[in-house]
This record gives C-alpha cells, structure tokens and sequence, in this order.
C-alpha cells in the first residue's frame, strides 16, 4: 500500500476511527502532492482537519455548502488533483447527493468522499444527523466503490486503498471510538475483498463497520455457551462485495446472518441476500440492523441493543437459526 503506513493496537487506543483517517490522510499527502481536501465547515469534526494544519493551501473549506464542495472536487480531479472529502455521512448522501451521483460518479471523477458520523453513530443528535440510508444509496450508484472498515486499523487501509483506486471511492467510518479489532493490518486488503475473523462450519456471521466487534463477541459465547462452529466475515468492503466468500458460507454454514449499522430493508444484507439466492442453494437467513422505520434518539450503544444488533441481539438470532431444520443433503442439485 502507499506510504507503507502502520498502526497498532496501542497507537490507536486514544484515537477515534476518524482520527485514524486524518492522520493517515496526512500522510499520504507527504508523498503524493496531488491529493487535496475539501471539508463544509466540519474540518474538526471529521478530522481532515489534520490536512489543512499540515498543508493549508492544500485544503479547502467551502462553508456550509456541499454541493458546491462535490462539485468544486469533481472539477479539481479533472485536473489532476486527487480530493478527499469530508462531511458528515448524512450530508454526502442526502444533501449532495445529486452532485455526488451525476458530478463525481457519471462522470468517474476520481474523488473519494471520507463520510463521518454514519448510521446511528451519532443518534444523539436526531434523524438529521442520523445515517441509515446511506448504504442503499450508495450501491445503486454506479462507479462508485465503497467500503466500510471495523476499526482504526481497517480505517488506514481503506484511505490508502481508495487513494490507489483510480475512480470515486467512499469510506463509511463512525463517530469515533469503536471496539478494536485489528491488531496488525488485514491480509490482502482490497476492493472487494473481505477477511474472515473466525472459521466455522454451523452458522456464518457477516458484518461490516462497528457491528464487526460486536459479532466477534456474539461468536465467543455461541463457542463456549452453546459449542457452536460460528465463522465470523468483516465484510469491508460494501461495493463490490466478495461474492466467493459470500457463496463459500451460504454453501459450507447454510445458516447466516448479517449485521449492519444501517437499513436492513435496502443495506449490506439485502446485497448479500442477491449473492447467496443465486447460489440456488436452500439456507436459512436473517438480516440484523436498523428496522425501516425513523429511528428513536440516543446514544449508539443503546441504539444498538434497542434494535437487536448488539452481541445480545446477535446471539439470539443465531439461537434461533441452530433451531431451524435444514435437510442433510449435499446432493443440492435437485433444490435448483
């Protein structure tokens, strides 16, 4: 990867996942003068920050005016330049969103957009700052990749993945402050890519962002509560996803899961759900996230266990796939 940038547990154990993507957006920019960022008056509040105290003349603040910003960072990667821009998750897909789709993605501007405060990482503020529907949106864009990593660790690839992609990228990252899950750098971290967290061979968890940790948790007590084999899949990377990996489960597990900060009536587990119905295989399937409905006001953990995707909420569900019979047959030929 660029820049041959690391981090370990300890170095981001005071730092926000944002954080982590200020400094590492910083420095990239040390050897690539190219890149340049764009913020709508949230430079802090998204950490990009870092980038215009590193490089002020790099850095552009638009003021509260994101469609200006989407379409000022189109222009510029016309140019040349490589923009990185930052709001809040609910301003790039809702406010900007028609110059995020026909300015940046139409026409392949090779902008990548560093979305902060997503899915109901910052419930306490209301339905206006509030993100759930940024998944589907974002996959029925085309161009346009995007990714979503667990921690602070997952979050310094993503940036310098997207950098080395050629073409619009969008990271999904949180608030700040998740559970660490990465102590060392992903294998093979890539567009499109996935990596699996645990092996199992009874049921299969696949999650993306802040929900990852949470699954791990929900995996561990299934192991040593209930003897189950859990296989536990960071889907990081949203669009495109990793359709073998996803078949490989649907195939080996025949009971999933998924877990998202987001909709469930249009996210993560909708796409996964496409994936694993081709397969032609029969499987039993449940999809945990945010319910289709305007969500309640509060802090995200409580969120969270409100809406069943915390650890309790996972576990339960995997409880009551186990008790789903499925017919032991490996001739699945006659179920096409």
């Amino acid at each position: 990867m660029a820049g041959g940038l690391t981090y370990t547990m300890l170095d981001g154990a005071d730092m926000a996942t944002a954080e982590v993507y200020g400094r590492t957006l910083v420095e990239l920019a040390k050897e690539h003068p190219e890149i340049v960022g764009f913020s709508g008056d949230l430079a802090k509040s998204t950490k990009i920050g870092l980038l215009a105290d590193a490089f002020p003349e790099r850095f552009f603040n638009v003021g509260i005016a994101e469609q200006n910003m989407f379409g000022m960072a189109a222009g510029m990667a016309k140019c040349g330049f490589v923009p990185f821009v930052s709001t809040f998750a609910s301003f790039a897909t809702l406010r900007a969103l028609e110059q995020l789709r026909t300015d940046v993605c139409y026409g392949n501007a090779n902008v990548k957009v560093i979305a902060t405060h997503s899915g109901l990482s910052f419930g306490q503020a209301g339905s206006t700052h509030q993100s759930p529907e940024d998944f589907g949106i974002l996959r029925s864009i085309s161009n346009l990749v995007t990714l979503c990593p667990a921690d602070g660790m997952a979050t310094a690839q993503a940036v310098e993945a997207v950098y080395e992609h050629n073409g619009p990228a969008y990271v999904r990252v949180n608030r700040g402050f998740d559970q660490k899950v990465y102590s060392e750098p992903i294998p093979d971290f890539r567009i499109g890519g996935s990596h699996t967290l645990m092996e199992g061979s009874d049921i299969t968890i696949m999650a993306s962002g802040a929900p990852v940790w949470r699954a791990l948790q929900a995996a561990e007590r299934l192991r040593s509560e209930d003897g189950l084999s859990v296989r536990v899949i960071d889907l990081y990377s949203i669009k495109p996803l990793d359709e073998e990996t996803i078949k490989a489960a649907v195939a080996e597990t025949r009971r999933v899961i998924t877990v998202e900060d987001a909709n469930i009536a249009h996210g993560l587990g909708s796409a996964v759900a496409d994936i694993a119905a081709s397969t032609g295989k029969g499987f039993a399937f449940r999809k945990l996230g945010i319910p289709d409905k305007w969500s309640m006001i509060g802090q995200p953990e409580d969120l969270f266990a409100h809406y069943g995707y915390d650890e309790n909420g996972i576990l339960e569900t995997a409880r009551e796939l186990m008790r789903i019979e499925i017919e032991e047959d490996d001739d699945w030929d006659d179920e096409v």
